[in-house]
């Protein structure tokens, strides 16, 4: 049985919930942004080596991050830690988080050949196993904390305006680092990668001290025996809303990456300025703002899924116009910077909002199975995020090759420029398509479906 702590979510909560994803992107960022030009323009690697690094470096996310999320189930259920089934985790991993980040990003320059590529896959597998065990936790951290949809809305706008904050900042200290000091020179990759990791360490710190787990489980030790690895293969048969959120994980994630990953491209070398990145993040930030802003009224008024689905649907169309104004003139880079921002905010509301839609699956899976295992779903979830970031990361760098991206060119090709075109606009525009037909075809929470899961959190509570 589960027990809620009667004290409301203040502003304390809210605002420690927001640090969390703000801390946690304070990294992921840059490696969405700057980590390909550093491999290829900093370090020398080719293109066809780095995909093959990121292809090992993703299957290892694979296995840590579901694994990561049933180990935490597994270790609550039979140890009942008295800080809290997630906030012991968030303390252990966080510093490790920032020293593993620093250290990926300055230590390989100073080895060559194949020491140089094995030190940048052991610190790079270091790094990725830390961040799951700190964002597996955070994210779950949701449920954890809210026990109503008005809770869940709420914390999931938090976490949307820390994830905004958490992006802009790396996106804007890390390329005019790097362009000052040349983006073939390692060391401005590895100063614009430590004073970011110092800040998230600070903000991820917050994010352990201000937060608290309200929804408290009472009967840990008699569910420990019922909780298996494996339950998670059962809810992708039985929880069809859980499944419709995973493939719009891989979906978005895959738009997410491609664009992130080559966005430094589309500015260095179709508009011929890198610093131009730095101007795109401060432009897109009110835009973003706006929406999350706008975001939870337009979903209150017109239905969360409604609302979702036209935001992507929507999305998708700007990426495809602003694809074909660059396949039949010359755009002016702030006016892409604006359709690109635009498309990415209305698409990016359904990573805001899909917090909240985890919780009602994570109840909706309690409902269904009599187990709540917010860790195995929100690890299994993030999985799906991985399988994304994994064909957005390693596709991208594969096509770049594909596409004759040459580093040691002063100028590329125009075939090469075209490419670049296609990879940074056309591409976003349609795996966003591919989200949208999840929430259209294969989400199924009806209002009735709700009114049954409010029934048996009410149940629960009664006893």
């Amino acid at each position: 049985m589960s027990k809620t702590k009667s004290n409301g979510l203040t502003f304390k909560h809210k605002f420690g919930y927001a640090l969390g994803d703000a801390g946690g992107c304070m990294t992921f960022a840059i490696m969405g942004s700057s980590f390909t030009m550093y491999c290829t323009d900093a370090l020398g690697l080719n293109t066809a080596l780095i995909a093959v690094l990121f292809a090992i470096w993703n299957v290892w996310d694979f296995i840590n991050d579901p694994l990561m999320g049933a180990l935490m189930d597994k270790s609550f259920a039979k140890h009942h830690n008295k800080r809290g089934k997630f906030r012991p985790w968030l303390l252990r991993s966080a510093p490790i988080v920032c020293v593993g980040f620093i250290a990926l990003w300055s230590v390989p320059q100073f080895f060559d050949g194949v020491a140089m590529v094995a030190m940048l896959f052991i610190l790079k597998i270091l790094y990725e196993g830390a961040y799951t065990m700190f964002n597996i936790p955070m994210g779950s951290m949701l449920s954890a904390m809210a026990d109503t949809d008005q809770e869940r809305a709420s914390l999931s706008s938090a976490r949307g305006f820390g994830s905004m904050i958490g992006n802009m900042i790396p996106v804007i200290i890390a390329p005019a680092v790097i362009n000052a000091l040349g983006k073939t020179n390692p060391t401005g990759y590895a100063i614009a990668a430590s004073v970011c990791a110092i800040i998230g360490l600070v903000m991820c710190l917050g994010h352990y001290a201000l937060t608290e787990e309200r929804n408290v489980v009472e009967n840990a030790s008699e569910e420990a025996d019922n909780i298996k690895m494996t339950d998670i293969l059962n809810v992708f048969r039985v929880n069809r809303p859980f499944l419709a959120l995973c493939v719009h994980g891989v979906c978005i994630c895959t738009m997410q990456y491609v664009g992130s990953t080559l966005a430094n491209y589309m500015f260095s070398e179709v508009f011929g300025d890198l610093s131009l990145a730095s101007y795109g993040a401060v432009i897109s930030m009110p835009l973003m703002l706006l929406t999350l802003l706008l975001g939870p009224m337009l979903a209150k008024k017109f239905g969360l899924e409604n609302f979702i689905r036209w935001g992507l649907l929507a999305g998708s169309v700007l990426y495809i116009i602003l694809f074909g104004l660059h396949c039949v003139t010359t755009v002016n880079p702030f006016v892409h910077i604006i359709m690109n921002s635009l498309a990415m905010g209305l698409a990016s509301m359904s990573i805001y909002m899909q917090w909240g839609l985890v919780g009602e699956a994570i109840d909706y899976n309690e409902m269904i199975t009599g187990k709540r295992t917010e860790g195995s779903i929100y690890g299994t979830f993030n999985l799906a995020r991985r399988v994304g970031q994994t064909i957005g990361n390693s596709g991208a760098v594969l096509l770049l090759g594909f596409i004759g991206y040459n580093a040691q060119l002063e100028v590329q090709t125009a075939s090469t420029i075209f490419g670049i075109k296609i990879l940074c606009v056309l591409l976003p525009g349609i795996f966003i398509l591919g989200s949208w037909a999840a929430f259209k075809f294969l989400w199924n929470m009806t209002p009735e479906t709700r009114a049954k899961v409010a029934e048996f959190k009410a149940s629960k509570k009664a006893k």
